[in-house]
């Protein structure tokens, strides 16, 4: 899998460290940093990323900012981009399995090392279930292509 993964200033260590797990594990990175602790605009790395996947360049991404919210926030821009932030072995899972998450969030304040790994593993390694999901994931996209003014039936 071809794999791009981002970092704001607050997640340049752990970037670091996602990036050397995923060459562990036979995965193609594509680092696009950022490389330093000065201070870097989120919304910046997460279009680097993000329009990597929606264009097709990389399967998945991975970004991690302070919280993973503004990330996500910012990803979930780009058609095509499914991107949440992910804070235990359930949402990791239940991403992949019900959402089709290609865009993992995580945050570099509040996660520990071992948890990161574990929640990459895991994303990494859960398919999508599809069935009911596939119907649910193709209405965000029907929504993400009318800018949100189509009018669903409940």
């Amino acid at each position: 899998m071809r794999i791009a993964v981002g970092s704001d200033h607050r997640g340049v260590s752990m970037r670091l460290k996602v990036v050397g797990l995923l060459h562990r594990l036979g995965q193609e990175v594509v680092d696009v940093g950022s490389g330093d602790t000065e201070c870097v605009d989120y919304p910046d790395v997460a279009a680097q990323v993000a329009g990597r996947v929606s264009r097709g360049e990389v399967d998945r991404g991975i970004l991690i900012c302070g919280t993973g919210l503004g990330m996500s926030i910012a990803a979930n821009k780009f058609q095509g981009v499914r991107a949440a932030p992910c804070h235990d072995y359930l949402t990791a899972e239940m991403s992949r399995r019900h959402n089709d998450l290609n865009v993992l969030c995580l945050s570099g304040d509040i996660l520990g090392e071992r948890l990161v790994d574990r929640l990459v593993e895991i994303w990494l390694n859960t398919e999508f279930d599809g069935g009911r999901h596939e119907r649910r994931v193709a209405k965000i996209k029907a929504l993400e292509k009318s800018n949100g003014s189509s009018t669903a039936s409940t």
